[in-house]
């Protein structure tokens, strides 16, 4: 039966099997006929169902029978590969990464599930916090997909007036309302051939979800005032920063389209769960300010580049451009913290605790290590920013040896030279 299914099951059929689930799932929901009982069964069967359906790569679903590794071919085959294993797989695999950087585990699920949805012509819907960099993924599954000669037409659905969705999206008829002066293409049309990135679409009202609902599911449109409908091919990308399940089951956002939008969902993670893209991010963002400002690249003063490895960011990727663009913008040659906003500047970094928790609790004795180091870090520091950074000085005030005291100060990676600007406090009275 599983060989039958990869024969008989394209791309296409993929998608409208998936549909079918949710129309299933729809009934049971409201079925009168079923008990309660009998109904969270069969739903968490239909569920179960749908789950399994989703982890079927694109290569496993239509491939035939005769294809299936050996017993022994299987044996070889990896289970666990290095985030650099899977990153060099996509690069191996001609992936377009259009200036994705990192190598997280969830970033790298991410553009593995990208990967997969983009040759056919599924809805991709794209969820994470603001920021994230949901614009940039769709303009993957784009690029990466048999549509990347046509265009991609990007539309904010959170920043049209509501009376205005329809046309906007569908197009007018001259004369369909007070100020339609001449027929108007809609973005659907615009994109016909090509694909439609809907930024926000848990913005739209219900009516405008309706109206989008009718597209998925015929591939037609209507302009406001005609009667003509047009046939359309357009490959549907979505983007949200909510939860448009909760808000399905708040009646504020249809459950039908929910499902239908969501075929494929790309969950991006936040910038703080990425940590390894803050570097390459903040050097990329320096060289294209530097670019744009038509000046030098921005040099980060040490503590002011530790500062930011350890920024939360709540904005996320747009906040760390953002930042970037500022400090080229104030700073002359060198920036440091007196040039980030006080609103960031006041913010508590990241520790690396915090960044990356360990597996396993500490144990006392390591929990009592931990807290010396931190203590001593921080002594040291303060010795420093008295003496400004004048390591022969804070030996002698503390009555070390130079070179144990800069073993120290390596043990920790204290550089002194980050202090040297520092003033010294006033004598006291």
């Amino acid at each position: 039966m599983k060989s039958l299914f990869r024969k008989q099951t394209s791309s296409a059929a993929y998608g409208g099997l998936i549909e079918k689930i949710e129309v299933l799932r729809s009934n049971l929901r409201w079925s009168a006929g079923l008990d309660t009982e009998d109904k969270q069964k069969l739903m968490a069967q239909v569920a179960a169902l749908r789950s399994e359906v989703m982890l079927l790569s694109r290569h496993e679903r239509l491939k035939g029978a005769d294809d299936e590794p050996s017993p022994a071919e299987d044996a070889q085959i990896p289970r666990h590969k290095s985030t650099q294993q899977r990153r060099q797989e996509l690069i191996d695999r001609n992936f377009t990464f259009e200036g994705v950087f990192g190598e997280s585990p969830a970033l790298l699920e991410a553009l593995e599930i990208a990967e997969k949805a983009a040759p056919t012509d599924l809805p991709v819907l794209i969820d994470g916090e603001s920021g994230t960099g949901k614009e940039l993924m769709a303009k993957l599954v784009h690029t990466n997909g048999h549509r990347a000669d046509q265009q991609l037409i990007s539309v904010n659905c959170g920043a049209i007036p509501e009376n205005l969705i329809e046309s906007e999206l569908f197009g007018h008829k001259k004369g369909a309302f007070t100020g339609a002066t001449s027929d108007r293409r809609g973005k659907f049309e615009s994109a016909d051939g090509g694909s439609i990135f809907l930024d926000e679409v848990g913005e739209l009202p219900l009516q405008g979800q309706v109206k989008l609902l009718r597209v998925l599911q015929s591939s037609e449109i209507q302009r406001v005032g005609s009667d003509e409908v047009f046939n359309i091919d357009t490959r549907i990308v979505a983007a949200t920063n909510r939860d448009l399940l909760a808000m399905s089951h708040e009646g504020a956002f249809r459950e039908d389209l929910y499902y239908r939008l969501s075929v494929i969902q790309v969950t991006l993670p936040a910038l703080r769960e990425r940590r390894d893209e803050i570097p390459l991010l903040i050097d990329f963002f320096c060289d294209e300010a530097a670019e744009k400002l038509q000046r030098s690249p921005l040099q980060l003063a040490p503590r002011l580049r530790t500062f930011l490895l350890g920024y939360a960011y709540p904005g996320n990727i747009r906040e760390l451009r953002n930042i970037i663009f500022r400090l080229s913008c104030l700073a002359e040659r060198s920036a440091d913290l007196e040039h980030l906003p006080p609103s960031v500047r006041s913010f508590n970094t990241v520790s690396a605790a915090e960044a990356e928790p360990p597996e396993k609790p500490l144990n006392l004795s390591e929990c009592k290590k931990a807290a010396g180091d931190a203590a001593e870090k921080n002594y040291l520091e303060q010795g420093l920013l008295q003496m400004a950074g004048n390591v022969t000085e804070l030996a002698q005030k503390l009555k070390l040896n130079r070179s144990h005291l800069q073993t120290l100060l390596k043990k920790h990676g204290i550089q002194s030279k980050q202090f040297k600007a520092a003033k010294r406090p006033p004598p006291g009275p």
